[in-house]
């Protein structure tokens, strides 16, 4: 296996697309778990549908790919299975705030131990420009070209009060600092959500708006859930107002899956289960 974890795939991405930056942030994150001893092959990709679900194609590890909106009910299941694995989602913003919002706010409230990567370019980039719930008021696509007529919600604001114990945002403008968000959410005991605002330069390149508004949060304590949602409500997608970068919260609380009673299982018994179940539906 080639240790650079970046498969010999033909990468289809538009020049210039920000899922470039999220891949090798992806790629530098998973490198030091490896690194600090965590086996590579106990770490697992779920995607769902859209640009960003090609990841599964560009990552020499093992993935899943699920159907549009179901990214993490799968990577929840998954960890439901092997508490072992450590689980994480690559979702396009389509993906997890249209299709799959209920399942997004769900794994927020029960702590479902995984991480989940939005690829938020606020466009459906793959089918060529349709507005998504991120999009801007009056955002001009395929399926709205007299301007959509609906307000973006804010997802940051929806985490929080679903219950998410790790909210942060990041951009593909910046690399490194999407790194570290990254690292510490594989590392968060519990539900762990990045929203990525994610370039897409061929049906909205937002790259001069996220370099002029975005600034990186400071002096910010993450502990703090009240001014993590104001933080949170500074920008509503929409304004032309700063974009805070970074962690906004964090908090330790009981794991869903942690709360289910189990029977010890060694790896060979539960390969033994697996095949049990395989052949009885043959």
């Amino acid at each position: 296996m080639s240790r650079t974890l970046i498969t010999d795939a033909q990468n289809t991405w538009c020049p210039g697309c920000g899922n470039f930056t999220i891949q090798f942030a992806l790629r530098n994150a998973i490198q030091n778990l490896v690194k600090e001893g965590v086996p590579l092959e106990t770490i697992v990709l779920v995607t769902g549908i859209g640009c960003h679900a090609k990841m599964a194609d560009y990552l020499n590890i093992n993935s899943f790919y699920s159907i549009h909106g179901r990214t993490i009910p799968v990577a929840t299941g998954i960890k439901l299975a092997n508490p072992e694995l450590t689980v994480l989602c690559c979702t396009g913003d389509g993906d997890a705030y249209a299709e799959g919002l209920d399942h997004l706010v769900f794994a927020a409230k029960r702590n479902s131990h995984i991480t989940v990567i939005v690829h938020n370019n606020r466009v459906y980039g793959l089918t060529t420009g349709q507005y998504t719930p991120t999009s801007p008021l009056g955002f001009r696509g395929r399926s709205t070209p007299g301007g959509t007529i609906e307000a973006p919600f804010n997802p940051l604001s929806l985490m929080l009060t679903s219950g998410a114990g790790f909210v942060a945002r990041g951009t593909s403008r910046k690399m490194r600092e999407l790194e570290d968000l990254i690292s510490q959410g594989l590392r968060h005991r519990g539900f762990a959500f990045i929203d990525v605002l994610q370039v897409c330069a061929t049906y909205f390149n937002t790259s001069e708006v996220y370099d002029r508004q975005g600034y990186a949060l400071s002096d910010h304590d993450p502990a703090d859930f009240e001014a993590a949602c104001r933080k949170a409500q500074e920008w509503d997608y929409n304004r032309d107002a700063p974009i805070a970068l970074g962690l906004f919260f964090r908090q330790e609380k009981p794991v869903f899956e942690e709360q289910f009673p189990r029977r010890s299982m060694t790896p060979v018994d539960r390969g033994k289960a697996i095949q049990a179940i395989l052949d009885a539906k043959r």
